[in-house]
Formats: C-alpha cells, sequence, structure tokens
C-alpha cells in the first residue's frame, strides 16, 4: 500500500480535528508509523538499557495525541512538529522523575563539534532541556530548530517546512544555536565545579 502524500495526511489531519473519527482510523497505521520512527531516534541517542522502551515512548506519545481533539492541525509538518515536542517532554519528565528517584544532582552537559550531545544519560537530557528553555526565551526559533533536528530527527528540509523558513535559514539557526548551547552549557559546568 503506497503511503499517502503529505496533502493526504493533512486534509485527515484537518478532518480529524473536526470531529471525523473515520479520518482517525485511517491515520491511525501513518502516525504509529512515524511516532515508531522518531522514538527510535530518540532512543537511540539514550543509554543502553534506558528503563523506557520505544514501544513505551510511541504508546505515551500517541495516547496524548490521541487526546488533542481539539488541536488545530495545520497540516503533516505541524503536527509532527508536536509530535516531537510531546516525546520530548516525555522524556525529559521521565528523566526528571529517575533523577529524584536517585537523589542525584544534574551534571552539566557537554557538546562535541559533530553533535549536540555526547552523552545521553538522563541528568543530560535535562540539562539540555534546560539550556533550551534558556535559548527559547529569547529566540523561540533557534529552540525550536534544535528540537526539531535534534529531539525528532528531522532533516534541515523538514525543519524547513515546519517553520516555514529556508533551508539555508535553518542551518544558520542550527550553528548558532549549537555554539550558543556549548558555551551555556560550559559556563554552567564551570559554575557547578
Amino acid at each position: 500500500m503506497p503511503l499517502p502524500s503529505h496533502e493526504q495526511v493533512s486534509l485527515l489531519l484537518r478532518a480529524w480535528a473536526s470531529g471525523d473519527q473515520a479520518a482517525l482510523e485511517k491515520l491511525t497505521p501513518i502516525i504509529y508509523e512515524e511516532l515508531r520512527r522518531l522514538a527510535r531516534y530518540y532512543m537511540s541517542r539514550e543509554r543502553a538499557g534506558h528503563i523506557l522502551q520505544t514501544t513505551a515512548l510511541v504508546n505515551e506519545a500517541y495516547l496524548r495525541l490521541a487526546d488533542c481533539t481539539r488541536m488545530n492541525w495545520q497540516d503533516r509538518a505541524h503536527f509532527f512538529a508536536v509530535s516531537a515536542q510531546m516525546m520530548r517532554r516525555i522524556l525529559v519528565d521521565h528523566a526528571r522523575r529517575n533523577n529524584k528517584k536517585r537523589g542525584a544532582g544534574y551534571e552539566q552537559l557537554s557538546l562535541e563539534a559533530a553533535s549536540i550531545v555526547s552523552s545521553r544519560r538522563s541528568h543530560d537530557l535535562v540539562a539540555l532541556d534546560d539550556a533550551l528553555e534558556s535559548l527559547s526565551q529569547f529566540d523561540a526559533r533557534k529552540a525550536k530548530v534544535v528540537e526539531l533536528r535534534f529531539f525528532g530527527g528531522m532533516s534541515v528540509e523538514e525543519t524547513a517546512e515546519v517553520l516555514k523558513v529556508s533551508s539555508i535559514t535553518v542551518m544558520r539557526d542550527w550553528n548558532t544555536a549549537r555554539a550558543w548551547l556549548y558555551r551555556e552549557l560550559k559556563r554552567d559546568s564551570a559554575h557547578a565545579s
């Protein structure tokens, strides 16, 4: 069975938002498969033996999305951007709960030139989330680029589509945000020492 086009998915999302349950039935396999792709991407960055499994992450995200009955889905890109944000929230909430259970302090996240995160332990995820929240206070688009690319596993082109900007703008924002996050997390790490 061929995959539906972006336009077909967007139409189904809008129909679902209008209360069409048949549209949700058609969307479910599409949504679930894309959520599995996102979850695999997220979980590939987690440490080995992570308690939260890919299937559990997918199911939790799917249940939360299914509750979004009043959401005015603009299009497929909007839906999957919200999905990426939801998965980020689930993982960060899980990491915060685990850190509280252990009574652990948060270690600061170190960045490598080629990627944002060199270690994926739960406290690192929390540190990155906190830094992204700070970034979003003065440049929401750059924070969104990081969220979509890093947490959502989206390509430059997909990120550009979601944000309705050019690919060049996405790359510029991505590079600037990475440098800002590196400096911020390194500065916080130095203060914590």
